[in-house]
Parts: structure tokens; C-alpha cells; sequence
């Protein structure tokens, strides 16, 4: 297995950078009218004092997930599993390839496949050309596949992945219906016996209970902890798994 990587780093953007935008421009604007409120005599100073601070932790704690955070907290959760390497591994909404080129060092016959819709308001610079970039700097391009599709209608046969991964995209699907069968066609192309690691910052409970209903097994909710929090812990990721029986 070569995993030397080409001279040109990868790179992976920001999760909804329009975001990490607006909670940091809320935050440089509350440091203004601090200085004003403070220069003016006015009462208001320490309101946008606080202001200021919990905006721009907020965008800190959000930079620091974005950056690196989510990258340590995937590698824990991948080495959990004790992948042998041939593995067939479907990453969900993959962008520019955060985890599903961790996934891709873990193999050696097996085969990482992403699929995307390639939206840049979900992480900056997403491209498909990007990521295959990434790839072959992480010297993995030869046993990554790259797919354009939609996650309520995967183009991928029954049982044909023995793990499914996805970080922070179903959530961008925007209604609960939706969803729902977006975690259908999840649970529709993992395999029997096989596993499915799900992280997102809303709607975990509405996941674990439709593949509850689906009949997997072993489903859990629980958070990543302040390493995966996007802005605090009003914000903080959860990973949802579970076990298709088999």
C-alpha cells in the first residue's frame, strides 16, 4: 500500500465557510460598537463586550473543528473499527475528502468511494477535480472512486459497501422527508454484516430512529465533544451508528 504523498499538500476548505463568515463578522462588529458604546459613556459597552467575546469564540471554536478537529476525531473513529483492507467504504456527501481519504489509507484491495453534489455553500472549493487532487497527494488516488450523485438517490447497487460513512452533510438536505430517505438509501447499500458511522451537529435522533425502523442494530447516539463543536455546544456534532444485521 503506498500512501507517500506527491509534493503538493492537500487541501480541505471550510465547512460552510459563509457561516464561519457571519458568526466572525457578527463578532468584529460587537468589538466595534464596544469601543464606540465605551468612548461614547454609553451603558451598552459591557453588553457588546460579552457580545464580542461569545462571537468570536464561537468562531474559533468553529475554525478549530473545521480545521482540525473533525480530522483527529474521524481518525480515532476509523482506527476503532479495525479495518482489515478490503473493505468496500461509501463516504456520504465526501466533498473534498476529509474522511473519505482517511478511509482510503486504511485499505489495500478495497475500494473508497465518495459521492457528492459538489456545492460549494457546503465547504468551500468543493470540485470533484479538487478532491481528486487531495487524493493524489495523499497517494491514495489509487483506490478512491469519485461519484456525482444525490444522497436520496444513490446510483450504487443493493448491499454493495460493508461501511458507510458521512460528516456533516445530511443535515444539509433540507427536509425531514428527505432525510429519511436519504437514510434509507444509506442503509439500502451497506451490506449485511456491515457498518454505518453517521456524524452530523442536528438531527441524529431522527436518523438513529429511522434505522431503527429499518431494523439495524445497535444503534447509538452519543457527541464528539468539543473537538467536533461548530461554535459551542449548542453546535456540537454527534455520531450515530449502527449495524445491519447479517
Amino acid at each position: 500500500m503506498n500512501d507517500t504523498p506527491h509534493n503538493r499538500p492537500a487541501s480541505y476548505g471550510f465547512d460552510a465557510p459563509y457561516a464561519l463568515i457571519g458568526i466572525t463578522g457578527t463578532g468584529l462588529a460587537a468589538v466595534v460598537l464596544a469601543v464606540v458604546a465605551f468612548a461614547s459613556g454609553w451603558p451598552t459597552g459591557w453588553f457588546f463586550s460579552l457580545l464580542a467575546l461569545y462571537f468570536l469564540a464561537s468562531a474559533a471554536s468553529y475554525a478549530y473543528a473545521t480545521r482540525f478537529g473533525k480530522f483527529r476525531v474521524w481518525a480515532e473513529e476509523l482506527e476503532g473499527l479495525g479495518l482489515h483492507g478490503a473493505e468496500r467504504v461509501l463516504d456520504l456527501g465526501c466533498g473534498r475528502g476529509a474522511v473519505l481519504l482517511h478511509v482510503a489509507k486504511h485499505l489495500d484491495t478495497g475500494r473508497a468511494t465518495g459521492v457528492d453534489l459538489w456545492r460549494t455553500q457546503d465547504q468551500s472549493g468543493n470540485a470533484e477535480a479538487v478532491t481528486r487532487s487531495n487524493a493524489e497527494a495523499e497517494g491514495v488516488s489509487d483506490r478512491v472512486d469519485l461519484a456525482t450523485g444525490d444522497l436520496r438517490a444513490l446510483p450504487f447497487e443493493d448491499a454493495g459497501f460493508d461501511l458507510v460513512v458521512s460528516s456533516l452533510a445530511l443535515h444539509n438536505i433540507p427536509a425531514a422527508e428527505a432525510r429519511e430517505r436519504a437514510i434509507t438509501e444509506a442503509y439500502r447499500v451497506l451490506a449485511p454484516g456491515g457498518r454505518l458511522l453517521l456524524a452530523d451537529i442536528r438531527h441524529a435522533s431522527a436518523y438513529a430512529a429511522t434505522l431503527r425502523r429499518l431494523g439495524a442494530e445497535d444503534v447509538t447516539v452519543r457527541g464528539l465533544g468539543p473537538r467536533f463543536w461548530f461554535g459551542g455546544p449548542l453546535y456540537a456534532t454527534r455520531m450515530v451508528s449502527a449495524h445491519k444485521p447479517g
